[in-house]
């Protein structure tokens, strides 16, 4: 190797060193947080986008904020486990308990990717119920931290038409971390 090209070298090699990481655009799996435009399909605890096309976005002050004031309808969409098929007769199961935020409504399944026209259907007609007619009510969708399900039942409740639709990202996550009170919950029931 000639003087020239080992001072080349080590300039090339302090030059890299000198170049703040910041200024290094390196993509890394998993790690795109941009909004996509239709729905997440899998992976769905998986760090989300900041922000959600036509939906305000909230942090867990702003959540709490919204749920003392009232009048909104807080919407928990994580899925609930049914009981294992295989299991043998006569087994006792038990449903885990769900501890969401107190006077929400517990619509399962909901923040799939895709859905089946029934749970589509149970979607809906739930959102009709408790919306009682008055399509300006406040809907604060959310789940856990880093879970694509709420942001796909946000996404889908703006496509049925709903204006005011609020997502809540850190979900009872967020909410338990900043010890606000949580209750057990049970699904809504299906209307068929």
């Amino acid at each position: 190797m000639t003087a020239i090209t080992s001072s080349f070298a080590r300039c090339a090699l302090i030059a890299l060193l000198w170049v703040p990481m910041s200024w290094v655009s390196m993509p890394v799996r998993g790690q795109d947080r941009s909004e996509p435009e239709g729905y997440r399909t899998e992976d769905y605890r998986a760090p989300t986008p900041a922000t959600l096309k036509g939906a305000r976005v909230v942090t867990t002050a702003e959540a709490e904020q919204i749920w003392r004031a009232g009048g909104a309808i807080f919407i928990d969409v994580l899925p609930h486990a049914p009981r294992p098929a295989n299991l043998p007769p006569g087994t006792i199961w038990r449903d885990k308990p769900r501890r969401n935020i107190p006077d929400s409504i517990w619509l399962p399944d909901t923040g799939y990717g895709a859905l089946a026209p029934v749970t589509e259907n149970y979607l809906r007609s739930n959102l009709a119920r408790v919306m009682e007619g008055d399509q300006t009510k406040a809907l604060v969708v959310y789940c856990l931290r880093d879970c694509w399900m709420s942001w796909n039942a946000a996404k889908r409740i703006l496509g049925m038409g709903y204006p005011n639709v609020v997502w809540y990202p850190d979900g009872t996550d967020g909410w338990a971390e900043a010890h606000l009170p949580l209750q057990e919950s049970i699904p809504e029931p299906s209307s068929q």
